[in-house]
């Protein structure tokens, strides 16, 4: 069972930038996509980007694209997550999720495993 530990939330001021960090434990294949995810108090939870293993297919919500930057690093079983021009309505719980996804890696449900999520606060 792949395991994922996410690191980089924060409080940041409007128009700043965080870099998010998902190290994944345990053998994952090479079918094994990753996805940021973030949910806001009282709403549901919503994609933010997704990446295949490869890295050659990458896909955003509308409302970070051009802000957010999703890669990862296989040799350290890393995905990160680059935000830049954050704004507070990106203020949220993020977390990272695995699983044999392939585009548009946007429902949860495809999933098999989750982070704890890390809080990412900015401030106006």
């Amino acid at each position: 069972q792949v395991q994922l530990v996410e690191s980089g939330g924060g409080l940041v001021q409007a128009g700043g930038s965080l870099r998010l960090s998902c190290a994944a434990s345990g053998r994952t294949s090479s079918d094994f996509g990753m996805g940021w995810f973030r949910q806001a108090p009282g709403k549901e939870r919503e994609f933010v980007a997704g990446i295949n293993w490869s890295s050659t297919s990458t896909r955003y919500s509308d409302s970070v694209k051009g802000r957010f930057t999703i890669s990862r690093d296989n040799a350290k079983n890393t995905v990160y997550l680059q935000m830049n021009s954050l704004k507070p309505e990106d203020t949220a719980v993020y977390y990272c999720a695995g699983g044999s996804v392939s585009w548009p890696f946007a429902h949860p449900r495809e999933y098999d495993c989750w982070g704890q999520g890390t809080q990412v606060t900015v401030s106006s």
